[in-house]
């Protein structure tokens, strides 16, 4: 009781300066304008300079990024000619031909099992007409993840070796793991230009910073036992690096390679819109003409792919016995492409899966729609305007009213009572840093709709993971569709909201609860199913009913992992809100998205900083409040 004392008057005294200091400090309401950093200007007039003026010896910064394009785009040209394209007046592989590689890679990584599953994955793309577009996705995702994985691997041995290295690289990890993708699509489509050598780039900078931390973290946690018999054999650092600690860390490097791939998946879409084309181009070209069937059958394409690549990635992590020898797959392969050319000689149906033969359900999706909005307009639409009318525009006015000067002293007390002082200068700081840039009311409105749809989200997948951890049977179905609604691209969410809300701070929550629920739910199941059993057992001895045991035991024992779930929702929640700028929202989100539109990369960065300002507070401080809670509990840190 005594503990909640400080929290009280800490509320206590914020409400007061909210409602009474307003003609006691108008400055803590309103950031004087005066002193507004013009941190945009400074950027863009930075990135001007860079390609106009900076000279580095006999070249200038210019030819450097046409000499990194120039360098990318060689293999890219390569792998999309091989897949999709054609070169040299020689077709593309055909697609008996990819699927039946596809086949043996997952063969020689997991067996028949997963042989079957990729090549199944691979089949569905060309069975619902997606082929043409799936490849060049995959021709970027294979010239993106070994330059990804590669940078990440260098990275993380530099910060390995060099703790000033990890010190620095920290904090900026952390920028590039929360700032909006937009916002550096703006310098990279000034330095790198428009087309799909961009794109990966983009990609590649996007999917590294997870690659740069699981290095790190696998090679911190090689045993020191086979360090020093390293030592002890007379191994030099590069061999020591090499043969002893990588050997030793693969399986953790392995799960960075899949976060790559699947980091870069997520990307597709994004890409698109500076050049990249594949799938992500077909979900946004759906998106425009709200055709939401279309975006739906692209999305699925995306989905069949990442769980190929997952599954594939997964598998190599694991080291199996192989029942043939590496040269038996090799032989295997080029015998694969050689009988697949002859027969596509013979039959064009096997060079190019025929037109005729394809499925599709886009009409279906869209009936299905059209079919909601016909029978039910009158009920969301009144659904819609409760929801507006007596919850977010009311919570909205009321973060916007907020004083900046007050949320920073709030928030730097929960972080000193939370993790210290460290904290509490962390959490106040980047609150002054938010309204020195002029964006308090944006990065209000942000909060005010990342708040509500993590509320929602919680609020629905607590219950939902709850009854998913009492079966085995149900949560193995609600795992498929959490991990489908995780690998489908944030972009498929939007169509189905406007369509049935059209555009509006109302559908861009829809659009986010979709999004950001799966974590939620996972979260929530794996926490309570990590409880250990024993302690259960314990309360049943001692008389506890089911709703005792869900409530004293399980859920208390379960807090850290769903404090852990309430911080990803809120970072999925946020990466979605700059996406919803598409329908209308005037937070953040949009303030990037106009820096897009109008190639102003001070701009962009700018509100992307804020966002990432806010994503750090909340990660901070929710990650302070799980360890007090296994502390407490007696979980260990």
């Amino acid at each position: 009781m005594r503990g909640l004392i400080p929290w009280v008057v800490a509320v206590l005294a914020f409400w007061a300066f909210t409602r009474f200091g307003a003609t006691l400090a108008p400055w803590a309401f309103d950031w004087p304008r005066a002193a507004i950093l013009p941190a945009a200007r400074w950027i863009t007039a930075f990135t001007k300079w860079l390609l106009n003026e900076a000279h580095f010896g006999l070249f200038t910064f210019q030819d450097l990024t046409r000499a990194i394009s120039a360098v990318i785009g060689a293999p890219y040209r390569v792998v999309t000619g091989l897949l999709s394209e054609g070169f040299a007046g020689l077709p593309p592989l055909p697609w008996i031909a990819v699927i039946g590689l596809a086949g043996l890679l997952g063969h020689r990584a997991g067996g028949w099992p997963l042989a079957l599953l990729v090549s199944g994955c691979f089949l569905f793309i060309a069975v619902f007409g997606k082929w043409t577009s799936a490849m060049i996705t995959l021709a970027s995702i294979l010239i993106a993840v070994p330059i990804g994985v590669a940078g990440g691997l260098a990275l993380g041995l530099a910060a390995y070796r060099w703790q000033i290295f990890a010190r620095a690289i920290t904090p900026v990890l952390d920028l590039m793991q929360t700032i909006p993708v937009f916002a550096y699509l703006v310098p990279i489509l000034i330095l790198f230009g428009f087309g799909p050598v961009a794109a990966v780039i983009a990609t590649v900078i996007y999917a590294m910073p997870p690659m740069t931390r699981i290095t790190l973290l696998a090679l911190r946690r090689v045993p020191d036992e086979l360090r020093d018999l390293g030592h002890m054999i007379g191994c030099n650092r590069q061999q020591m690096t090499w043969r002893v600690m990588i050997p030793a860390a693969k399986e953790g490097l392995m799960v960075g390679v899949n976060q790559v791939i699947m980091l870069s998946l997520n990307m597709v879409i994004i890409a698109s819109m500076i050049g990249a084309g594949g799938l992500g181009f077909d979900v946004l070209a759906a998106l425009r003409r709200l055709d939401f069937g279309a975006g739906l059958e692209a999305g699925f394409a995306i989905v069949a792919l990442a769980i190929a690549l997952d599954r594939v990635s997964q598998a190599l992590a694991h080291e199996r016995p192989q029942a043939l020898p590496r040269h038996v797959y090799l032989k295997a392969g080029l015998a694969t492409i050689a009988l697949a050319a002859v027969l596509a000689l013979i039959l064009p149906a096997a060079q190019t899966y025929p037109a005729g033969a394809q499925l599709s359900t886009g009409t279906f999706w869209g009936e299905v729609v059209k079919w909601i909005n016909i029978n039910y307009f009158d009920t969301l639409e009144a659904i819609k305007n409760a929801l507006l009318i007596n919850l977010l525009i009311p919570f909205k006015r009321f973060l916007i009213a907020l004083p900046w000067a007050g949320v920073a002293l709030l928030l730097a007390f929960c972080g000193w009572r939370l993790g210290g002082w460290r904290l509490a200068a962390l959490s106040g700081g980047l609150v002054v840093a938010i309204a020195a840039t002029g964006l308090w009311e944006e990065a209000m409105t942000t909060v005010y709709l990342c708040g509500i749809s993590v509320a929602i989200a919680m609020l629905i997948g607590l219950p939902i993971g709850i009854a998913a951890a009492e079966k085995d049977s149900l949560w193995r179905g609600v795992r498929l569709a959490i991990d489908t609604l995780q690998t489908l691209p944030s972009f498929v969410y939007l169509m189905p909201a406007v369509m049935l809300f059209r555009v509006g701070d109302f559908t861009a929550m829809i659009a986010v609860v979709a999004y950001a629920i799966a974590p939620a739910i996972r979260y929530t199941a794996l926490g309570l199913q990590g409880v250990d059993p024993r302690l259960i057992e314990a309360g049943r001895a001692m008389g506890c009913t089911r709703w005792q045991i869900l409530t004293r035991i399980k859920l208390r024992l379960a807090l850290p992992e769903i404090m852990l779930g309430l911080n990803q929702t809120i970072m999925f929640a946020l990466s979605m809100l700059v996406i919803t700028a598409l329908v209308g929202t005037r937070d953040l989100g949009q303030e990037v998205y106009i820096a897009l539109t109008k190639a102003n990369p001070g701009r962009g960065l700018v509100a992307g900083l804020c966002v990432a300002f806010i994503a750090i507070i909340a990660d901070r401080l929710i990650s302070a409040s799980a360890a007090r809670a296994r502390q407490k509990l007696g979980l260990g840190t």
